[in-house]
């Protein structure tokens, strides 16, 4: 098992870090009784940051099955399902 590289951790650092702060922004717009369709447009977008993140995170494994030298292309395909089957 490899780990993400570093230009691919800073990236998923950022993009948690945004997804933190749009919690917290969230968190201070119930606080303050805040419209529910506005607070709900904001869960919208903090969800979507973390699917992105979480992609990235996917991309990241399959890169690691698919370019694996050792394995066969049969034992790179049945990686690649288990990650679609356990992870999404």
């Amino acid at each position: 098992m490899t780990t993400p590289n570093p230009e691919q951790q800073q990236a998923m650092l950022k993009r948690l870090a945004r997804v933190e702060g749009q919690i917290r922004g969230i968190q201070g717009m119930i606080s303050r009784g805040e419209d529910c369709e506005a607070i709900a447009q904001q869960f919208s977008a903090a969800r979507k940051a973390l699917d992105k993140a979480y992609q990235e995170m996917l991309a990241c494994l399959l890169e690691e099955a698919v370019l694996d030298p050792q394995s066969d292309s049969s034992d790179t395909l049945a990686r690649v399902r288990k990650i679609f089957t356990k992870y999404t």
